[in-house]
This record gives C-alpha cells, sequence and structure tokens, in this order.
C-alpha cells in the first residue's frame, strides 16, 4: 500500500505561525504535525510515501529525508501551490507517480492516534473515507451516510448560511482507495478538471460526481471514540495541543479561563443557571441572529433603560455592565486611596483591585475575626453575597444594618449570585430607602444562564458616583445579542424564578450525596450555585485527583486551596444537571478506588 500526503499549501489560516515555518513543521506535544502523520504510517506498515511539497519545499523535503532515513519518500512538487487547491496537487501526483497498489490519502493538517488510521486501513471496503459526526468547530467538506455508505460529498463552497449540517458527517480526509479505481475513473475525471476546468477547487469534489453518477460506491468508517484533530488555524493548534498532551491539559483550560466550546468536557468550574434559558428563548435568538449581526446595539442610555424592566429598579440608579467584571479597574482607580476591608477568602477580582486591603474571615470556613470588629480600620468596605468560594451568606437585613450604622464609610455588595439564596436583594429596600453609601454589583450572565453574552450591572443611589462611573462606560457598551436578550427576559420571567426553584433543591441534592463520600472531609453549606469541599487529608494528591477526572473522563473541576490558610485541599463545583452531578460522584469513587489499589 501507498500513502499521499498532500502538503503543498501554504497554511495562510496558520499565519503567522507559517511565516517562516512550513505548517506540518509546527509541533503538538513536541512532535510535528508532518512526523505524527508518517509515524502513523509507519506503525500501520506503510513505508513507501508520496509527499506533495509547495510552499517551503526544501524545507520539508529535508526534515522528512532527515528524520526518516529510512523510509521511502517520493516528492512531488505543485509550483502553483499559491494559486491552486489539494485537486491540483493530487492530479499532479498522480500524473507523476505510478498508481501502482492501493493508496491511503492523507491531508497533512492533521494529528491522529495510529489506531484511527488503521480503521482505514483494516477496513473490509476496498474504497472508504473516515468520518465524524459533525459538530460546531470542524470545517471543509461534508458527506451524508446511508448504509454505511457515502450518499452525497458536499464541499464548502456549497454549504450555504441555511445548511444544515445536523445530520451530515465530516471527513476526516483519510481515503483507503483500491488501485484500479485511483488508475481509471478517479485519475481520469480528476486531472481533466483539474487541468481544463477548475484547478481551484476540492479532489472531495470529484469523488462526490462518481458518487452521484453510481460510477463509483465509496464507503464510511465513522471515527467515534479515537483521537484526532484537523489544524487549520491557530485555534486548531491550541484545540490538539488539548487533545494529544495531556501533560498541559489542566494547564490549558485554566490559561483561558473560559472558551471551552472547542472542547469536549463536563464543566464543574465555571458557574451558570442549567435550567435557564429555555429552548424557546435559544429559538427566538437564533432566528434573530442575522438581523442582530447586521445591526448596532443602542446607546448606554437606552441599555440603562431596558434593563430597569427586566430588574424592575430605577433606571437612573442602573448602569448596564459589560459583564460585571467592566467595573472592577473603575472600581480600583475611582477607590484606589481607600482602606479597603475584604472578606477572606472570596472572588479574586476583589483581590486584584484592592492586593493591599485588610480582610474578615468568611463566616462559614474561618471562624476568627468578624465583620463588625475590622470595619472600624476601613473606608470602603467589600461583602460578596453570597461569598465566592464558600457560598455563606450574610442575611440583607443585616447587610442593610451594618450600612446604615456606617453612614460615612462606603459599601459594595455584590450580589452575584442572590437568586440561588433564601434572601432578598438590598436593592429593593434601597428602592424605598436611598441609601448613598453603598453600590450594589450583580452579575447576571451566569444566573442567567447565559455567560457568553456578558451581562452585568452596577446599582446606586449615590448620583455622583452614578454620574462618575457612567462617564467611563462607552456610548456602546454591549452588544446586539445581549441586549436582544435584556428584552426578551421580560417575556420568560416565570421561567427564570422556576429556575432557581430547580437549582436550588439540585443544590441540595448534590450537597448531601457529596456528604455521603468518606473521602471527603467537609462539604460547607451554600447559597450560591456552587458547594465548597474539604478534601480528607492522604487521599491522593489534589493535581493526581483533578488531572485523572479531567484525562480519563473530561470532568473539570476548580481546586481553590490557594484561597485558604491551612494548607489543606479545597474544591468548588459548580451545580449543574443531576445526572450529571450523578456522573461526577461515581467517577471521584472510581478514581479514589483505583488510587487506593495502586498505593
Amino acid at each position: 500500500m501507498k500513502a499521499f500526503i498532500l502538503a503543498a499549501g501554504y497554511g495562510r489560516r496558520m499565519r503567522p505561525l507559517t511565516n517562516y515555518t512550513h505548517k506540518t513543521l509546527l509541533k503538538v506535544d513536541e512532535e510535528t504535525i508532518i512526523s505524527r502523520i508518517v509515524i502513523g504510517l509507519l506503525e500501520n506498515e506503510i513505508s513507501d510515501i508520496v509527499v506533495v511539497t509547495g510552499y517551503r519545499a526544501d524545507e520539508l523535503e529535508n526534515y522528512l529525508l532527515s528524520t526518516f532515513p529510512k523510509v521511502q519518500f517520493t516528492f512531488v512538487k505543485n509550483e502553483r501551490y499559491l494559486d491552486t487547491n489539494n485537486i491540483f496537487s493530487l492530479a499532479l501526483a498522480f500524473e507523476k507517480v505510478p498508481l501502482n497498489d492501493d493508496i491511503v490519502l492523507i491531508e497533512s493538517d492533521l494529528i491522529y492516534d495510529a489506531q484511527v488510521i488503521e480503521r482505514a486501513i483494516n477496513s473490509p471496503f476496498k474504497n472508504v473515507a473516515l468520518v465524524c459526526r459533525y459538530h460546531a468547530g470542524l470545517d471543509g467538506t461534508v458527506v451524508t451516510v446511508s448504509n454505511e455508505k457515502i450518499t452525497n460529498v458536499i464541499p464548502p463552497h456549497l454549504q450555504d448560511e441555511n445548511f444544515d449540517f445536523s445530520d451530515k458527517y465530516k471527513t476526516l480526509n483519510i481515503y483507503k482507495l483500491e488501485q484500479s479505481f485511483c488508475e481509471n475513473e478517479f485519475k481520469t475525471l480528476l486531472t481533466y478538471y483539474a487541468r481544463t476546468i477548475d484547478d481551484n477547487c476540492y479532489y472531495e469534489l470529484i469523488l462526490g460526481i462518481l458518487i452521484y453518477m453510481q460510477k463509483k460506491m465509496i464507503y464510511a468508517e465513522i471515527i467515534k471514540d479515537e483521537k484526532w484533530a484537523e489544524v487549520d488555524d491557530p485555534n486548531d493548534l491550541r484545540e490538539a495541543e488539548y487533545i494529544f498532551n495531556h501533560r498541559k491539559r489542566r494547564s490549558l483550560l485554566e490559561q483561558g479561563f473560559g472558551g471551552y466550546w472547542n472542547y469536549e468536557l463536563l464543566d464543574f468550574c465555571f458557574i451558570r443557571n442549567m435550567y435557564f434559558p429555555p429552548e424557546s428563548m435559544i429559538s427566538a435568538i437564533k432566528n434573530h441572529l442575522p438581523k442582530l449581526l447586521h445591526n448596532y446595539g443602542s446607546t448606554q442610555i437606552l441599555l440603562n433603560e431596558k434593563l430597569s424592566y427586566v430588574t424592575g429598579y430605577s433606571q437612573n440608579r442602573l448602569i448596564l455592565l459589560n459583564g460585571a467584571s467592566q467595573v472592577y479597574p473603575i472600581l480600583q482607580n475611582y477607590f484606589k486611596d481607600r482602606r479597603v476591608l475584604l472578606p477572606d477568602p472570596t472572588f479574586g477580582e476583589y483581590s486584584r483591585i484592592f492586593p493591599k486591603s485588610l480582610t474578615y474571615s468568611d463566616p462559614v470556613c474561618q471562624k476568627k475575626v468578624s465583620l463588625k470588629a475590622q470595619v472600624d480600620q476601613a473606608d470602603l468596605i467589600v461583602i460578596v453575597n453570597p461569598n465566592n468560594p464558600s457560598g455563606s451568606i450574610i442575611p440583607s437585613k443585616k447587610v442593610l444594618e451594618l450600612i446604615q450604622k456606617y453612614p460615612h464609610k462606603d459599601f459594595i455588595v455584590d450580589e452575584s449570585f442572590l437568586e440561588f439564596s433564601e434572601e432578598p436583594s438590598i436593592m429593593e429596600t434601597l428602592e424605598q430607602e436611598a441609601i448613598s453609601n453603598v453600590m450594589v454589583i450583580k452579575s447576571m450572565s451566569k444566573s442567567y444562564g447565559c455567560p457568553g453574552v456578558r451581562l452585568g450591572y452596577l446599582y446606586t443611589c449615590n448620583s455622583r458616583w452614578y454620574q462618575d462611573i457612567l462617564q467611563q462606560i462607552p456610548i456602546w457598551n454591549t452588544n446586539s445579542v445581549a441586549e436582544f436578550m435584556l428584552e426578551i427576559f421580560l417575556k420568560y420571567k416565570n421561567e427564570l424564578k422556576c429556575s432557581f426553584e430547580y437549582s436550588k433543591k439540585d443544590r441540595e441534592t448534590f450537597r448531601r450525596t457529596l456528604s455521603q463520600l468518606p473521602f471527603i472531609e467537609e462539604v460547607y453549606p451554600s447559597q450560591s450555585h456552587h458547594i465548597l469541599v474539604k478534601w480528607k487529608e492522604g487521599v491522593g494528591k489534589p493535581h493526581e485527583i483533578l488531572d485523572a477526572l479531567l484525562n480519563e473522563y473530561a470532568i473539570l473541576v476548580k481546586d481553590v486551596s490557594h484561597k485558604f490558610k491551612d494548607g489543606d485541599t479545597y474544591f468548588r463545583l459548580a451545580v449543574r444537571l443531576p445526572q450529571e452531578n450523578h456522573k461526577l460522584v461515581k467517577r471521584l469513587k472510581k478514581i479514589v478506588k483505583s488510587m487506593k489499589q495502586n498505593h
């Protein structure tokens, strides 16, 4: 069997990484892309390899000859690599290399385990393509499959804005093709089309024509659990690093602080309402998406007005934020000369913007110094209610009493997850009694189940604070999708209320289940949408537990041990759907059992 590797392309989408390096010489887990392809072939006893080169051809040839001196390479150079596509490269190779054996055809932007190409080689079908179910993040040619046969081949230029991907399969761009087919039907039509009709399209178009004309049957081997990745751009390269480099997997995720949509994982790290938005609301967003993408959003004044309709609070006290985090740099500068008092531990952004702050102990985790005992020493007091990561809460009535007791001190009250508690917002009281020494910060995105659109707000009765902060907000401060969601939230208020009740029930069930696990020292009561657990000493190392969860089961959990000073291990677990919470518990049991057996 002979292998054909198409590696002529310039790699425009991979720039700037390919400005001075051939695309296939980029590395994933310290191994070049082309080496992985060749090693996969060699492990399947294929050493007769044709490589179509073009961009930086000498660099690629020299690398392959020096790295694999015993491999029988044949190089075919596509001098027109800048203005032709893979149909021309393959036609050129078919014209210049004898087609005297069955072939494996591979494009050079693939990374895969050897078992993947083994699926093609060992397939009982003579002409076969490797395919997988289409999912977000993939691009390129897709196919339809029926009774193991490819029934239609749809290249990218035929995938318009209304194209339905739901029943499609993505080709991996790995094919096994019999010698007679390559020598006759495929070569004849391929070379004719590339030479006389279009040299800047895809060879898959020819396969599609032959299938449509019923000249040849191409079968599909569906890849499910095998590891592979297509690397068309630098983002794909990062995703491939995640798939193939287990040592760096958790650090890659932690560096990003989000952006997980390209990764297959169960995320217990980031917190969101799992019961909202409902499907009908998502459908409304989908239907409006083209218009939303083509239109500017409204000015900040109108955004504040729409926010007031959602919250029921006064417009002249509300400032819509592009996520609550937008206000932190503003607060850092605004209160830079103040003595600040923070809960310890708490949400990391407060420690970051107020690094020299005084602290008071969170009542759930550390019962040492109370908040009231520390207030006299500070000018600005921050209350995170419920607190993160502990989930503890101070009754809203007591928060208000404290604010009113110290009218000459300023307060920031963060109520980002208050809906998951049994406490009312202090804003309800502030609407009736304008207290001017407090501002409330609220994250909406996570509580409303849509962290991707970045919605939050600030509320204050202090007109000077309000105007000073408003002046630092851009005139167009959020995107049209987020603004549209503000509009349609009004139609789903009852569903939103129910979603919080469902979430609270799930949290208590999850908490009771965690409390029964013998390897957990303590499960702390929570009024937020997450649960803090203290891991029992001597039951595995934290990084081993977290790595095992991620690498073996694709489950991500947040280690918050660094927020505590006792040296113990603490994990913060977001509350997800019941079946997902159950899955985490089940996997933890399995990991602990395995660790005990190994030791």
